[in-house]
């Protein structure tokens, strides 16, 4: 029997030292800082003490857009859309809680009141009364949350391929999402993460494999490996995390579109035609041969449909009122 221990002692000190060899170790973050933190990049202080990266480009005095990125993302993911979108608003973009340049919450607070809650600390903190709130996957079931609460502060809403749907995919999906949510093995490839992993990753959440591009994959490997980020990581996926029921969707009292990726293999179409059946005011958007990341997918069709929304959006109010009988007309036989 002690042949038996012996060989589980020293099978488990080979584990013990393959892990440390091949663990990959925390990026630095003043290398980090310097690499991605460049202009307009700002760390704003939030009332609470904490710092949060954000980007805040466009007319002061313009309609502000705030954007959420989805999970293990970063506020690069809306680069594109920023850069077509600021000359005619106040772009807004964050990396959340956990995620990028801002750092593990020190709360550990990765629920969904927790990514709320900092989406009105963000825009207190730049002086924003109003906005048109945007989230992609993870952000964009934080966007509807937030809607669900707090109307009076939204203009619109915008979910792109957002996830919070009661819809189950069948296949497909992402390797590192679904080793994250392992236990034990979550743990152990949060540590090794081998840039490849990421690179699958990346490749098996969106259609348009242009974008799948070295300096992309080299961000999402160095911002997951921000000090902090992986056990955040890990936090988050143990976060119990539940879908939207339609009495909620069908709540929330402002103007959405809901932009979807046909070919999105982690979250299927048919959340969007769940998220269509119960918003009370939406229109939705659809592209064929798009996968997750329609703003980095598709930039500039999305963002010009974006536009066109919420130009036609604003536009209604006014035709409205002038169509209005004038009280002379009425009085008039």
């Amino acid at each position: 029997m002690k042949w038996v221990w012996r060989i589980l002692g020293i099978l488990a000190a080979v584990l013990v030292i393959a892990f440390f060899a091949f663990r990959v170790p925390d990026t630095d973050p003043a290398e980090m800082r310097a690499k991605y933190a460049g202009e307009p990049s700002q760390f704003v202080e939030l009332a609470d003490g904490r710092e949060v990266h954000v980007r805040d480009e466009g007319p002061r005095d313009a309609p502000v857009i705030m954007l959420l990125h989805g999970s293990n993302a970063d506020l690069h993911t809306w680069q594109e859309w920023a850069e077509l979108l600021r000359d005619d608003y106040r772009i807004v973009r964050y990396d959340q809680r956990g995620h990028g340049l801002t750092g593990p919450a020190s709360d550990d607070d990765y629920s969904l009141e927790g990514f709320t809650a900092d989406v009105d600390a963000v825009a207190d903190a730049l002086g924003i009364r109003t906005f048109t709130l945007a989230g992609n996957s993870m952000g964009g079931w934080i966007a509807a949350g937030y809607a669900i609460e707090n109307p009076g502060r939204l203009d619109a809403l915008v979910l792109v391929d957002a996830a919070g749907a009661p819809i189950r995919r069948e296949g497909g999906g992402n390797i590192a999402f679904t080793l994250a949510g392992w236990p034990v093995v979550g743990d152990i490839m949060s540590q090794l993460l081998p840039r490849s992993l990421v690179e699958k990753s990346l490749s098996q959440s969106v259609s348009n494999q242009d974008i799948v591009t070295d300096e992309a994959v080299d961000r999402y490997w160095e911002m997951a490996r921000y000090p902090g980020n992986r056990s955040a990581t890990r936090k988050r996926f143990s976060t119990p995390r539940s879908s939207f029921d339609e009495e909620e969707i069908s709540g929330i009292r402002v103007p959405t579109m809901v932009m979807w990726g046909k070919e999105d293999a982690l979250i299927p179409f048919e959340a969007a035609g769940w998220y269509m059946d119960h918003l009370p005011d939406a229109t939705l958007v659809a592209y064929d041969g798009i996968g997750h990341i329609p703003m980095e997918e598709a930039p500039e069709r999305s963002a010009t449909d974006l536009m066109v929304w919420l130009s036609e959006m604003r536009m209604a109010p006014m035709e409205q009122s002038m169509e209005l009988p004038t009280a002379e007309a009425v009085l008039t036989p």
